[in-house]
């Protein structure tokens, strides 16, 4: 007797959705090799029937309505690949999740709001959710932190997520060019969400690394608790300054549970540029995860594009196939705790940039703030001045960031500051 194909149907036939039919279509041989069982697609569904995406739809049933397709009889999996935290999205996986069906997504945005209650729904019902191309595209980082690393208890999640602010802030320092300019080139190549603040304005990476947070402490999803800072403020300047003292700027996700609470955070900072993190260029991701038994792990590889998410996606559809159940978020949604949000607070060097007006003592104000603040200073550089301005860079030794803050403040009352001096984290990896 052969075994029972699983059926899947497909809702978004984008970038995404065609590489999944293109696996199938391809790998039929090997995916019923490796799952013990064909693998098939049955139905599909996408906002226009007659585009052409370079597959043959012909051998699969059409469904207008997502929902229809999600409930289908013929249907064991509803593969959502459409977008967006509401809407027919949202609508069709819970209506997947009433139906008895399993669902696989790569909707970063849903469960990062949503996940919570769609977890829960999904054990009442005796089903699964499965979102591995959620996060980091082609990299296995959910499959690591739920299976792999199942033994550790996670100290910190780590890690550059967004492959457009990659390529942005390391275009920006190989070109020489300023963001604007580097920014409207990756709009014209097609890399950046029609909401481009989704990218620039790190909320596409926040929502992953809320997903990442929850698996890794136990937690319920707190998309809202993320620090969120794009990278829309990062000058050329800062990095060539930062290259010169040997670091580089990354658009960084850091989590990490502390006394205190939850630190979750994406924002601009700086890492050592003979770091993995420092290495990583273009639209590449990189997650780092720490444990406690198994110190630190690195996963590198592409976070985006048609083959890297359809193969995360078919991950977990392989998962399903050779009845592997897991809870959503790698503990039964019941049992994950209610996080309680920190600002982060962890002490860590920082980079500062700031201009001042060329008169006598003027630095020597700066160094007095700063003492007074109990802030030390590790390095200092003046760099060529104009007729009236003199730039500075300091890194300081780690510090509190409410010292820094305070500092900070002080600098706006000095009549020898040219313009409001530059901050940015420096983060150990």
């Amino acid at each position: 007797m052969s075994p029972t194909p699983l059926r899947l149907g497909v809702a978004g036939l984008g970038t995404v959705g065609t590489g999944v039919l293109r696996i199938v279509r391809q790998k039929a041989n090997l995916l019923a090799a490796r799952s013990g069982r064909p693998i098939e697609i049955v139905a599909v569904s996408a906002r226009t029937r007659d585009k052409d995406r370079g597959v043959p739809l012909d051998p699969y049933a059409w469904e207008d309505d997502p929902v229809r397709l999600a409930t289908r009889d013929d249907v064991d999996v509803f593969v959502e690949l459409m977008g967006g935290s509401d809407g027919p999205a949202k609508a069709a996986t819970e209506a997947a999740l009433a139906a008895g069906k399993d669902v696989v997504t790569a909707n970063k945005a849903m469960l990062a709001i949503h996940g919570q209650a769609l977890a829960a729904q999904a054990e009442a019902e005796g089903r699964v959710i499965r979102f591995e191309a959620a996060v980091a595209g082609g990299i296995p980082v959910i499959k690591a932190l739920t299976e792999g690393l199942a033994g550790n208890e996670i100290t910190r999640v780590m890690g550059v997520m967004n492959g457009t602010c990659n390529y942005i802030l390391t275009r920006m320092e190989s070109a020489g060019l300023p963001y604007e300019e580097v920014f409207e080139e990756a709009n014209a190549l097609g890399y950046l969400e029609a909401d481009p603040q989704l990218d620039v304005g790190g909320i596409d990476a926040g929502h992953k690394l809320s997903l990442l947070a929850s698996i890794a402490f136990g937690t319920q999803v707190a998309f809202d608790d993320v620090e969120l800072e794009g990278i829309g403020d990062v000058t050329i300047e800062d990095i060539r300054r930062a290259a010169d003292m040997g670091f580089r700027i990354k658009l960084l996700g850091v989590a990490q549970m502390t006394g205190r609470g939850l630190e979750q955070r994406m924002a601009p900072c700086l890492v050592p540029a003979q770091s993995p993190l420092g290495q990583l260029e273009g639209g590449t991701n990189m997650v780092v995860l720490e444990g406690d038994h198994v110190g630190q792990i690195v996963l590198r590889g592409a976070g985006a594009g048609e083959g890297p998410t359809a193969s995360a996606v078919m991950g977990d559809v392989m998962d399903i196939a050779r009845g592997v159940r897991l809870s959503t978020f790698g503990q039964p949604a019941a049992e994950l705790a209610a996080a309680k949000p920190a600002k982060a607070a962890m002490p860590a060097p920082f980079y500062l940039r700031m201009k001042l007006l060329d008169k006598p003592g003027a630095l020597a104000k700066i160094a007095t703030i700063l003492g007074q603040s109990g802030i030390s200073i590790d390095r200092m550089r003046q760099y060529r001045h104009d007729d009236t301005t003199a730039p500075i860079l300091i890194v300081t030794h780690t510090t509190p960031r409410a010292a820094l803050d305070e500092a900070l403040t002080a600098m706006e009352g000095l009549d020898v500051v040219a313009e409001a001096p530059v901050a940015i984290r420096i983060e150990s990896v």
